[in-house]
């Protein structure tokens, strides 16, 4: 018997290929590490001369303008938050508002140090396209300073000959805001517990409480109360509400701003679950009974400890 004849595989490389681009900075929130060193950073600001103020901002807002949209309303919702470490009655003009706001933001590059697992998916708007050709999405694991890991997009088609072609990102990346108040299903919340094994005398006590559609505020209104009431050296109460809160911070709900290129968005890390990295983000496109489509991803949020697989959905 004569053996089979081997001939030998050439592969060709032919692109694209995927190269981060360091350059896209996220802005992001600047915390000191004690309330004391913000205060100190607060008065500093407030002791400029008033004549001062508008240049300092014209700089700061020159150099950042390249690099980010709507620095402003980022700068004044900044300061909205770090406003507690003002003396008491202090007045402040529009433009030392956003100074300070300023200084409590910083810059991120989420693809500084790795770019790689893709995912792709159809885009959901295949118009203008050529005839046998497909648009698609694709999302990627993105490796920033301090190892931490987010999720990033991609754009490109196929052609009806199989040739891949990559869409260049936009130049500004940007994070989607956090949907305030975003509701809870009390059912369904009760069965993520029991899943989770959180499920003791505490939770039920808690769980009795909430509504059938009940806000993270209220839940944590009712687990101070359910604290102040009960033994606080309970070691399994205390446990257990902290799985509640981790599962409850864990599911969220965010929005992009509908004129962002999907290239431009980026999912970073925004719960005490993530804290180390979000990673491997696996999309499908689900065809729904009524024609239309959800996309569905699923991921892993580490916290340093603690991994926790998760589900994105999105229309």
């Amino acid at each position: 018997m004569t053996k089979p004849k081997r001939t030998a595989l050439h592969a060709k490389r032919i692109g694209p290929t995927l190269i981060p681009d360091r350059s896209r900075v996220l802005i992001r929130p600047f915390r000191p590490t004690t309330d004391d060193i913000a205060r100190r950073i607060v008065a500093r600001i407030m002791s400029l001369p008033e004549d001062q103020v508008p240049k300092l901002l014209g700089q700061v807002l020159g150099e950042f303008a390249d690099r980010h949209e709507h620095v402003e309303r980022i700068f004044r919702a900044r300061f909205e938050l770090v406003k507690i470490y003002l003396e008491p009655g202090a007045q402040l003009s529009p433009e030392r508002q956003m100074l300070i706001g300023a200084f409590f933001t910083h810059e991120y590059s989420p693809e500084s140090a790795a770019l790689f697992n893709p995912s792709i998916v159809p885009h959901p708007d295949q118009s203008g396209l050529p005839k046998g050709a497909l648009r698609f999405i694709l999302s990627l694991r993105a490796i920033g300073e301090g190892h931490i890991s987010s999720i990033t997009f991609r754009t490109g088609s196929v052609s009806a000959q199989h040739r891949i072609t990559l869409t260049p990102p936009v130049p500004f990346a940007a994070e989607p805001e956090r949907v305030p108040n975003a509701a809870y299903t009390k059912g369904l919340f009760a069965n993520k517990l029991q899943e989770a094994g959180v499920q003791n005398d505490f939770c039920r006590r808690v769980l009795d409480k909430l509504h059938e559609d009940f806000t993270l505020k209220e839940l944590h209104a009712i687990l101070l109360a359910s604290g102040l009431t009960s033994d606080t050296s309970d070691a399994t109460a205390t446990r257990a509400a902290r799985g509640i809160l981790l599962l409850a911070e864990s599911n969220y709900e965010v929005n992009f701003a509908p004129d962002s290129r999907v290239s431009q968005r980026v999912l970073f890390p925004s719960t005490p679950s993530q804290s180390n990295g979000i990673e491997d983000a696996r999309f499908v496109r689900f065809r729904n009974d009524d024609g239309s489509f959800t996309y569905y991803a699923t991921y892993t949020a580490y916290d340093g400890k603690i991994t926790l697989p998760q589900l994105l959905q999105t229309p």
